[in-house]
């Protein structure tokens, strides 16, 4: 599998939250030649992989589809276009960026800014309400086209860099849904000691709505989200972040089965593969805090990959921590023997401290 061709391929779909119907008729397509049947429910996409039978644990593979952007709000009378943010957003970075408009027609357009000969020696960082994009268009053409409610996301199509890195506006989470496709090509055609069934999930970005719906429907034994993490950076706090080009980082929180982390450990370590710790001593923010408490509750794991620049125009990853990660899911499934919270079959080590600076 290219995975630069199929990164490329997820980024070039648009889906803020809410608004993922572009992006999911493009992962369907891309799921269906792993999957017994394939179908999109209350807008999230779920794929399902062998006949659920008691005697195997089932296996719900999890990443989000939609990323952050903005809602046309309104148009001014001078013809340019309001908005509010949909997601977390870094304000400060907002003027002068290429966005797209998705109306009855797609419309090119970029965020107002004051240039600096104009600024009198002010800087200053306005709110989401104060922005305005300029498409050149009048208000009665915008009009013909927009309408509040519709979505914009970044104009930042993925570009490669040096060293094995990409960088590009949706790489949250599309990264996550190229490495379970990726370890869904290496588990194709295997016979698997679980069912699986797949989500792409919608609305992560706004409250995880999509995970919540679509966990209660599935209603998995084992669920793993596949999301972003922060990667260590210039000026960050490395006990903070994981490192670029070093690996997943593998979960560790209250909301998460400790259980199953170790064992996502133990597969890494038994297969080779390079892996970090995530200490999360409170919640973990993502999709798999919904799947803990699904129903009766769920076991549930994080997998993630070292980003930088979460939530901007410009996220960047290392395509080797997609291939990992998706080694470590296929490696996973290939020996998922799991019983509610209590291993089978095998001994999960503790976690080393040197690996994990916490208790056991």
């Amino acid at each position: 599998m290219d995975l630069m061709k199929l990164l490329q391929q997820l980024t070039a779909a648009y889906g803020v939250s809410g608004c993922e119907g572009n992006i999911a008729q493009t992962a369907k397509v891309l799921l269906a030649p792993y999957c017994d049947t394939v179908e999109v429910s209350h807008g999230n996409v779920i794929g399902t992989i062998g006949m659920r039978t008691p005697a195997k644990p089932h296996v719900l593979l999890d990443a989000h589809m939609d990323q952050v952007g903005f809602y046309v709000t309104a148009i001014t009378d001078e013809g340019f276009i309001r908005v509010g943010n949909v997601g977390g957003l870094d304000r400060r970075l907002l003027p002068d960026q290429r966005v797209i408009l998705h109306g009855c027609t797609e419309i090119p357009g970029v965020v107002c800014c004051v240039p600096p000969h104009l600024q009198n020696g002010k800087e200053q960082v306005v709110s989401i309400e104060e922005l305005a994009i300029d498409t050149g268009l009048s208000k009665e053409t915008l009009e013909a086209r927009i309408q509040p409610g519709d979505s914009v996301s970044f104009d930042m199509p993925l570009q490669t860099l040096l060293n094995d890195t990409v960088t590009g506006a949706s790489l949250d989470d599309r990264c996550g849904m190229a490495a379970i496709l990726y370890a869904l090509e290496q588990v194709k055609g295997k016979e698997l000691p679980c069912t699986i069934s797949v989500l792409f999930s919608t609305q992560e970005e706004v409250g995880e709505r999509g995970a919540m719906i679509g966990a209660f429907a599935i209603d998995p034994d084992i669920a793993i989200a596949v999301d972003v993490t922060f990667a260590l950076g210039h000026g960050d706090d490395p006990k903070k972040c994981g490192k670029l080009g070093k690996g997943p980082m593998i979960g560790i929180s209250p909301s998460l089965s400790r259980t199953l982390s170790k064992t996502l450990i133990y597969t890494a370590r038994q297969n080779a593969i390079a892996w970090q710790p995530e200490v999360m001593p409170g919640m973990t923010g993502t999709n798999a805090d919904r799947f803990s408490v699904t129903r009766c509750g769920v076991a549930a794991a994080t997998v993630s990959i070292p980003l930088r620049y979460m939530h901007t125009p410009s996220e960047l990853i290392a395509i080797a921590d997609v291939e990992a990660t998706g080694r470590l899911l296929a490696a996973y499934l290939e020996n998922a023997v799991f019983d509610g919270d209590t291993p089978m079959a095998q001994d999960i080590p503790p976690f080393a401290e040197k690996e994990v600076h916490a208790s056991c």
